[in-house]
């Protein structure tokens, strides 16, 4: 078991790189939110990536808080937010790619941890020149959805738990 803070969750409307090769980025804003509503097989409802493509590997994806301090100490960045990794949930206290291969819950939702969350070129742009290659390793985590559930914020009061359920 480890112990993991959810910090911040985001949605968004839109794909801003997806397919944006060769032109200027979308503008589509993460929004961060209070809670999120999970659904089996299918991602994280309102956000761009819900019904994506079936039995699609990234119905949901995690970032380290503690990668993206690193990552703008490295490379001196200031006044930025984790938003900018455009990733759904910013976790703290875990190595996210122990979570690779395995079946694991977070606040009573579970979910399969498929892939690392790549970074690609586009991070650069993001957050500063270096990040790319910065992330190679640490972009995060891709994951399937395994059962219907609502994620919210961590508050001071609860105890911050994962468990790894399984593995393959």
């Amino acid at each position: 078991m480890s112990a993991v803070e959810i910090c911040h969750l985001y949605i968004s409307h839109g794909h801003n790189f997806v397919g944006h090769h060769g032109r200027e980025p979308d503008t589509h804003p993460m929004i961060d939110v209070a809670e999120i509503e999970c659904v089996a097989g299918h991602g994280i409802r309102g956000d761009r990536y819900f019904d994506f493509k079936d039995d699609y590997k990234g119905q949901i994806t995690f970032f380290s808080l503690e990668v993206f301090h690193e990552l703008c100490g490295a490379l001196q960045i200031q006044g930025c937010s984790p938003a900018l990794a455009r990733r759904n949930v910013i976790v703290r206290g875990v190595d996210l790619n122990e979570f690779i291969g395995t079946e694991f819950e977070i606040q009573g939702v579970h979910f399969y941890g498929m892939q690392e969350c790549a970074p690609c070129y586009w991070m650069d742009r993001a957050f500063a020149p270096g990040a790319h290659e910065f992330l190679k390793g640490r972009g995060g985590l891709r994951a399937k959805i395994l059962c219907d559930g609502l994620l919210h914020v961590s508050s001071h009061r609860e105890k911050p738990i994962a468990s790894i359920l399984s593995s393959s």
